[in-house]
């Protein structure tokens, strides 16, 4: 039975991990409507370099996040050793990478991000929550080394 149970925990995890790939974007797409309507000094604050190379930053890693869930989505049929490695790196980058945007989209927002009234806070509060289910970075790092060296 616990074959089963390991490929049905497979299965709820690749689910966790796209749910947070959506609030990822959602998130993304809250920050990129606020970069474009916050002024500064007469001007969008979207404008402003180092801001244009955060975003940036972090769009490389939601795109890296979504090839992990696409590669473990694609692992799922294979065998136990191949599919549990996908779960576990998969699993640790989403949690690594929904932490990263959760607080940068926080710090480009300023307090608003925070507050209960904006969706943000919701995403990144979800974004923390998922990365505790199914075991967090630190679990998973450790069980894709071990997976490695089996």
């Amino acid at each position: 039975g616990y074959g089963a149970v390991e490929a049905a925990v497979a299965q709820a995890t690749l689910a966790i991990c796209a749910e947070a790939l959506g609030a990822m974007e959602a998130a993304k797409a809250l920050t990129v409507d606020y970069l474009k309507e916050r002024k500064q000094f007469g001007m969008p604050i979207g404008k402003f370099q180092a801001l244009q190379h955060r975003m940036a930053d972090m769009l490389i890693e939601i795109e890296q996040a979504r090839s992990a869930v696409v590669n473990l989505a694609g692992a799922l049929d294979k065998p136990r050793l191949i599919r549990e490695r996908e779960v576990s790196a998969t699993k640790n980058l989403i949690g690594r990478v929904g932490a990263l945007v959760a607080e940068e989209c926080i710090q480009m927002h300023g307090g608003i991000g925070m507050t209960g009234e904006y969706a943000l806070s919701h995403y990144a509060r979800r974004l923390t929550m998922i990365d505790h289910q199914f075991g967090d970075v630190d679990h998973h790092l450790e069980r894709f080394i071990a997976l490695k060296s089996a």
